[in-house]
């Protein structure tokens, strides 16, 4: 779930939202617009709108605080953060990599759930200070977000994983049988089987008159089932690649041009001719650089016959690469917090051979074909 919009950066990790966050935005202050419309219609109009987007923005600050503080568990039990990212369904931390305790997972899982609810606690209290909602609209705000981070506790609890309920049962587990792998399998079908209650609830109460809301509920156990198919894929795929070294899988065999060539000659000749999209530019004899598609639409067409490949390639300096005797299983850890395809083997300097997700990709099929 990445970030199209970045919003900054709060103690170092990156904030940002995905599209889909501006449709459930938009549906949260129209149904609070609805709420007191029905119960306070003598605040008028604009103290409703205003009121209820004001409650809006309030509701997914406490999201963001909720995904804050499962980020800052993490950072510190050093899980780097790549970002938070709200969306449709509320927030997502993207910690790279899994906690190697069971404590740790705990905490890191709990935390959150706990932060909903003393917002929620919180929220209640000040309302109770305030007075009757039907005179101040403060408190009818507060009462809101003070059910709705208590509701939002309470349901993260749920042992469904990858739900924070779920991660706490996963810690649980691994305390008592020592096992990451098997907790995690365990807790994946256990949220599986939640999934499939939230499905069959969502059906039940759309064909029931609940419309809009008992499908929401369905789409929920959707999402909750493909996150828990996923994560107990996931410990398959890490079995599959355990003990496996980028040099068992990298190709020696990897496609080079001069970097004297101009743009024009190396599209005609190399990237149209051969389809490849990955090339090590060579000066005076040693890999200097590469050079992709991207490198060349930056480049205006006109000025194609006019520029080397050695004006336009990135340096092999700057770019992320991997030794030979790195596990399989961190080499694809950076291709996905870089967004990368491929991945330069050096060693001592030198460039040893190329890593694709593809090489992995294929890896993995023969795996399965005959482990399965």
């Amino acid at each position: 779930m990445e970030s199209q919009i970045k919003l900054g950066r709060i103690f170092g990790i990156k904030i940002g939202l995905h599209y889909s966050w501006f449709l459930i935005a938009l549906l949260i202050v129209y149904s609070l617009s609805s709420q007191f419309h029905a119960t306070n219609p003598e605040w008028g109009d604009g103290v409703i709108l205003t009121m209820a987007v004001g409650t809006a923005i309030l509701f997914f600050v406490s999201l963001l605080l909720h995904e804050l503080a499962h980020s800052l568990v993490a950072t510190a039990n050093q899980l780097p953060v790549k970002e938070i990212t709200l969306f449709a369904l509320g927030g997502v931390s993207q910690i790279e990599k899994n906690p190697v305790t069971a404590r740790s997972e705990f905490w890191m899982a709990f935390v959150g759930p706990l932060t909903s609810a003393i917002i929620g606690v919180i929220c209640l209290a000040l309302a109770r200070l305030i007075g009757d909602p039907s005179i101040n609209p403060w408190m009818a705000m507060l009462l809101w977000l003070g059910y709705i981070n208590l509701t939002l506790a309470a349901f993260n609890l749920i042992p469904g994983y990858p739900l924070d309920g779920g991660r706490v049962l996963r810690a649980l587990i691994w305390w008592q049988i020592g096992d990451a792998d098997r907790s995690t399998q365990a807790a994946a079908r256990v949220g599986q089987v939640v999934a499939f209650g939230f499905i069959a609830l969502g059906i039940f109460q759309f064909f029931g008159g609940a419309g809009i809301g008992g499908m929401w509920i369905a789409f929920i156990g959707w999402f909750l089932l493909q996150a828990a198919r996923e994560s107990y894929g996931r410990v398959g795929l890490e079995h599959a690649l355990k003990g496996v070294r980028v040099a068992d899988l990298m190709t020696t065999d990897y496609p080079t041009v001069d970097g004297s060539l101009n743009i024009q000659t190396f599209v005609e000749q190399e990237l149209l001719r051969t389809g490849q999209r990955f090339f090590f530019v060579r000066d005076k004899g040693e890999i200097a650089g590469v050079v992709t598609p991207h490198e060349v639409k930056e480049i205006d067409r006109a000025k194609w016959p006019f520029v080397t490949l050695q004006s336009v390639m990135r340096p092999l300096n700057d770019l992320r690469t991997v030794t030979p005797d790195a596990t399989l299983i961190n080499a694809l850890e950076s291709m996905g917090r870089h967004d990368l395809n491929q991945l330069p083997v050096i060693a001592n300097g030198h460039l040893k051979g190329l890593l694709s997700r593809g090489q992995v990709i294929s890896y993995l099929r023969t795996h399965a074909e005959l482990r399965g």
